[in-house]
């Protein structure tokens, strides 16, 4: 037997506990609740024998309770009381939001309207060497120039953790850095070195690796993320609109 349940199949009885039989289908409803890396593991004959296992287990506990008036129980009565009104309340509010969805014309009429939450500023990709001292810079400066290893010198004497990465910052946009270094790097060209800079961290030797031109992201890009920010815009104003019209039907005081 396998997880997946073909269209009308007739439902496979696995086990009986007592009058209570346990079938297939159950078993299927037991896997859709486990996350799904969890479920991965018990893809196999043997793991679907334990979880039929744990089925049959659970329903002895739950023959059981119902035998030894376990129901009964204030403490039982008290943890039953409070999962069923965070249930109800749960349900009542998927309620109150249930029907709420985007047009394609609302989704457009968006984008439209907000096209500045599209654009994509120009950034530029830098590497640099972070030294303490302005003639340990010039010196490094001096050997780059010679044609040594950008990399190889950041990882030997910079003092940035992006030594790991041989000195590369990745992409950033401009105003991303302090003053002096935000400005070194969007002055030079692709490929170009610059001289020593100094900031309040110390002397950078900066490179400058590559850029990107500012672009817009197309409706079809963007089309997702828009249907999701206006369903959760949609669906607070629905949730909204319902409790202030139970507020006027049941007297609400603050203390």
């Amino acid at each position: 037997m396998t997880v997946e349940q073909k269209e009308n199949k007739e439902p496979k009885l696995v086990a009986t506990v007592g009058e209570k039989k346990i079938f297939d289908s159950d078993v299927v409803q037991y896997f859709s609740t486990m996350d799904p890396n969890m479920a991965a593991q018990f893809q196999s004959e043997d793991g679907v024998r334990q979880v039929i296992d744990e089925l049959v287990r659970q329903e002895l506990l739950y023959q059981d309770a119902l035998a030894t008036g376990l129901t009964e129980d204030e403490e039982f009565k008290r943890v039953l009381a409070q999962t069923t009104e965070s249930l109800v309340k749960s349900y009542a509010f998927s309620k109150s939001i249930e029907g709420v969805h985007v047009t394609e014309e609302e989704a457009l009429k968006y984008y439209d309207e907000h096209r500045e939450q599209f654009q994509e500023p120009a950034t530029v990709r830098a590497a640099h060497i972070l030294v303490d001292e302005e003639e340990k810079a010039k010196e490094i400066h001096q050997e780059l120039q010679n044609g040594g290893d950008f990399g190889a010198l950041a990882r030997e004497h910079s003092t940035c953790p992006s030594k790991a990465q041989g000195g590369d910052l990745g992409d950033f946009p401009r105003g991303a850095m302090v003053a002096e270094f935000d400005e070194a790097a969007w002055n030079l060209k692709d490929g170009e070195l610059s001289a020593p800079v100094k900031t309040q961290f110390g002397y950078h030797i900066i490179k400058r690796l590559d850029s990107k031109e500012a672009t817009e992201r197309s409706f079809d890009e963007a089309r997702d993320d828009i249907r999701m920010e206006l369903l959760r815009l949609k669906q607070k104003d629905a949730y909204t609109a319902k409790i202030q019209e139970l507020m006027e039907q049941y007297p609400v005081k603050m203390y």
